[in-house]
């Protein structure tokens, strides 16, 4: 007796012509194939089990070897103390509050102007360590333990610092909001290019904007603050 499998064929059934799907003689003569020693699902296995193994190992250490996490401060007051123009103050704050609030509503440094108090206007530029930064954009706790400079801490009593009597020279301010901004930003970016041309001083005082458009006039005591100070 034959049996369909795939291929178009004649066969007979109880004296009845057909057609079948394949054509072929069951064969009970096979042999089965002897097991081998390695097989893909067994060498799959052992990888899985392997790896995760390692990985636990691995997660393990990490934990064992992570720090203790800081302690939380808040949400209520907590001592600080800041370096401002070579002196210290003590004060309360919460642990929110930015370095511009704390200078201005806490120790009456109001140079620093606030303005747009989203990191974008420069008008609260003060320096921190030497490098020019946005007030607003600083927590005041993390400004404890380093230098803070600002635009009250440029002059040296009545004696002008040489950036704001070039802007006086090249009248370059008009509503005066962005003006110690300005000034303090002009004299990190000289500390760093003390030779500038007029493109570089274009590029450098990009982080800062003037509403009254006195850009030229700015430029131009940036160049003659660079000459003053060689």
């Amino acid at each position: 007796m034959r049996e369909c499998h795939g291929i178009p064929g004649e066969f007979t059934l109880e004296g009845r012509k057909g057609w079948c799907l394949v054509s072929s003689e069951k064969h009970t003569d096979v042999q089965k194939r002897p097991q081998a020693g390695f097989s893909r699902r067994g060498f799959i296995r052992g990888v899985g089990l392997g790896g995760g193994a390692v990985g636990a190992t691995i997660f393990q250490s990490t934990a064992e070897a992570a720090p203790p996490a800081p302690a939380a401060l808040g949400p209520g007051e907590v001592a600080i103390t800041l370096s401002i123009n070579g002196k210290e103050h003590k004060l309360n704050v919460e642990p929110r509050l930015t370095l511009l609030d704390a200078l201005r509503e806490r120790l009456n440094y109001t140079g620093a102007k606030k303005v747009c108090d989203r990191g974008t206007c420069g008008a609260c530029t003060v320096l921190l360590d030497g490098k020019a930064v946005y007030a607003c954009s600083i927590l005041a706790i993390d400004a404890q333990g380093r230098n803070i400079q600002t635009v009250e801490g440029l002059s040296q009593g009545s004696e002008l610092h040489p950036v704001m009597r070039a802007f006086v020279n090249n009248d370059a301010q008009q509503c005066g909001y962005c003006t110690p901004g300005f000034v303090v930003a002009v004299k990190a970016f000289l500390d760093e290019n003390p030779k500038p041309t007029y493109e570089q001083v274009k590029d450098g005082l990009g982080g800062n904007l003037c509403r009254c458009g006195t850009y030229v006039g700015i430029r131009k005591a940036v160049l003659e603050a660079a000459q003053a100070r060689r």
